[in-house]
């Protein structure tokens, strides 16, 4: 008897710590690149993992594209966490599998060279918003917080000086995309003699991070991220899990 009863007072406190164990949401980081490769993925994947056991939410890392032959695991998910992928990383079963999953309800969210991804796909670049074009050398220029309601934005400052490799975009791709910075050209200089696309700048208005809803899903975009240093910053890490909060949920728009 006296063992039974210290089973059932065993199961009675295990109980809340099982509950309080459980993730808030479930999210597939996806790495996989078919271009250039950015040393920076590492240190990405150190860091977003980080912010799981932070914030409680399960990571699961895949350096290929696999995960996305199988369509009920898939589902399993809430967002989709592309991290500096490039070209063409899925075939056309798994892109199905994909556009499947946004049209569930579900998130995705974009991390820098995710806009240098899946050019031909056009349903992925509407995704994304707009497309990487050229970049110049990695520079220091001045960021500008455009809406501070957004989950992540709530504590950078109006605008603040930062260094990374800056990517000129493309024309829209889909409209109603919602801008949360952009930066200014005056301070870094835009040639890119590596390129055989000429950088001319995106003038007066250059973005580099936006949301929008897409296909009944949700999509978060940022251009950040280029270097190693930036996933030990405080601002970025938030920056990038209020993206991923809201891709998952929906929630934290104020």
């Amino acid at each position: 008897m006296r063992k039974l009863i210290l089973s059932f007072l065993f199961i009675a406190l295990a109980i809340p710590s099982l509950i309080n164990a459980q993730p808030q949401f479930k999210a597939l980081l996806f790495t996989e690149t078919a271009g250039w490769h950015h040393q920076s993925i590492n240190e990405g994947v150190t860091a977003i993992k980080k912010l799981g056991q932070r914030h409680q939410f399960q990571v699961d890392w895949r350096g290929n594209s696999g995960v996305f032959n199988n369509s009920e695991q898939l589902m399993s998910y809430d967002v989709i966490i592309f991290l500096s992928t490039t070209r063409d990383v899925l075939n056309e079963e798994e892109q199905a599998n994909m556009e499947a999953f946004i049209q569930a309800g579900k998130g995705y969210v974009g991390i820098h060279a995710a806009s240098d991804t899946e050019y031909e796909w056009e349903w992925y670049t509407q995704l994304v918003g707009r497309m990487f074009k050229t970049h110049p050398a990695n520079q220091t220029t001045r960021v500008t917080v455009l809406d501070s309601d957004f989950p992540g934005m709530e504590r950078m400052p109006e605008s603040f000086l930062w260094t990374d490799e800056w990517y000129e975009f493309g024309e829209e791709k889909v409209e109603g995309l919602n801008y949360l910075l952009s930066i200014d050209e005056s301070y870094y200089d835009l040639k890119a003699p590596w390129s055989d696309t000429a950088s001319e700048g995106m003038g007066d208005f250059h973005p580099v991070a936006w949301y929008h809803e897409f296909d009944g899903g949700r999509s978060f975009y940022t251009a950040l991220g280029h270097m190693a240093d930036t996933y030990t910053d405080k601002i970025f890490l938030e920056h990038i899990y209020g993206g991923i909060y809201w891709a998952a949920t929906g929630k934290g728009i104020e």
